[in-house]
C-alpha cells in the first residue's frame, strides 16, 4: 500500500488526479476500522491530516464554511449556537476521543445511510463543495446520496468544505440507539424550523438506502405551524406529522432492529423534536 501525505490543498488535489482510486483518510474513524477487519484495501491511501485548510471553518454569507476536517469536538464548541442541529448530532458521535477525531466530512465520504451527521444538514439545506484539478463545484445534499454508501463525487475529487445556512430558527436531533453514544444509530432524525422562509426540514438516518428527507411531512408542518401567534400545536398536528416522517422511511428489518420499529421510533422522534423545537420557538430559547 503506498502512502501520500500532502501538505497543501493543491498538492492533494494533484495527488488524488493522479490516483483517483487513492483512499482519503482525516480522523479515520471509519477507515481504519475497515482497513483492521480487511473490509477494504486500497492501493494508495492520501492522508489528509497536514492539509491546515481542511481544519478550518468561516463565515460566508450568512451561512457557515465548513473544513471538511474540521473535528465534531469543535463543532460543539465553537458552533453550537450557530449550527445548533449538527452540534446535537455531534455529541452523539462516538466516544470524546472520537469526537476529537472525527469529521463531517469523513462522515459524507463514507455516505453511510446511519451517519449521525446527515439527517441535520439535510434539514438544513447544506451544500457540499467539492474540489478537483479541474476545479471547483457544489452540490447540493439533496444531490450528494446516490445509493447505499455511495456519493456523487467523481473519482478525482475530494471534499473541501460543507455550506451551513446560519440557524434562522430552532434546530433538534434525536436518535435511537442501545445508547446514547458509541453506537451506530437504530434511526435518526433532524429537523429546522425556518421560521423566516415559513418552512420547515427534516433528514431521516439508518431507514432507507440513504439518508433522505421527509418532504409530505415538511409540506404539512410548514403549513401546520402558528408561525405568526407562535401559539400551542394541536396533539393531532404532532401525531400527522409523525405519520408522515415514518412514511418517508424505507427501512429493513437487521441485527440492529425491524423496519416497523425503525417506522414507529422515528414517528415518535418526529413528535417529540417537535415539541423541543416548538417550545424553543415560542420562548425564543433557541436564540
Amino acid at each position: 500500500m503506498e502512502f501520500l501525505r500532502p501538505t497543501t490543498w493543491t498538492d492533494a488535489l494533484a495527488a488524488k488526479a493522479e490516483h483517483p482510486s487513492a483512499l482519503p483518510i482525516r480522523g479515520g474513524t471509519d477507515v481504519m476500522v475497515e482497513l483492521n477487519f480487511d473490509v477494504r484495501r486500497p492501493d494508495v491511501l492520501l492522508d489528509l491530516g497536514g492539509v491546515k485548510e481542511l481544519g478550518e471553518w468561516s463565515p460566508s454569507n450568512g451561512s457557515i464554511q465548513l473544513g471538511a476536517g474540521v473535528p465534531y469536538t469543535r463543532i460543539i464548541t465553537e458552533l453550537g449556537e450557530r449550527l445548533p442541529g449538527l452540534a446535537l448530532a455531534s455529541r452523539t458521535v462516538g466516544s470524546p476521543q472520537i469526537r476529537n477525531r472525527g469529521t463531517v466530512g469523513g462522515n459524507l465520504g463514507s455516505a453511510s445511510p446511519a451517519g449521525d451527521a446527515h439527517p441535520p444538514l439535510l434539514a438544513s439545506n447544506a451544500v457540499v463543495v467539492a474540489e478537483s484539478v479541474r476545479g471547483r463545484r457544489e452540490i447540493a445534499i439533496d444531490d450528494y446520496f446516490t445509493g447505499v454508501k455511495k456519493n456523487a463525487l467523481a473519482p478525482d475529487e475530494l471534499i473541501h468544505s460543507v455550506l451551513l445556512p446560519l440557524a434562522t430558527g430552532p434546530q433538534q436531533f434525536s436518535k435511537v440507539g442501545t445508547r446514547n453514544a458509541m453506537v451506530i444509530a437504530v434511526c435518526a432524525f433532524g429537523l429546522a424550523l425556518h421560521p423566516r422562509e415559513r418552512v420547515v426540514g427534516t433528514g431521516i438516518g439508518s431507514a432507507a438506502p440513504t439518508p433522505v428527507r421527509a418532504p409530505e411531512a415538511d409540506a404539512f408542518l410548514s403549513g401546520e405551524l402558528p408561525w405568526e401567534t407562535r401559539g400551542s400545536l394541536p396533539e393531532t398536528v404532532g401525531l400527522e406529522f409523525g405519520r408522515l416522517v415514518a412514511a418517508a422511511a424505507s427501512p429493513i428489518d437487521d441485527v440492529r432492529g425491524t423496519a416497523a420499529y425503525r417506522r414507529h421510533a422515528l414517528s415518535v422522534l418526529a413528535r417529540r423534536t417537535l415539541g423541543w423545537a416548538w417550545h424553543d420557538y415560542q420562548t425564543g430559547a433557541w436564540s
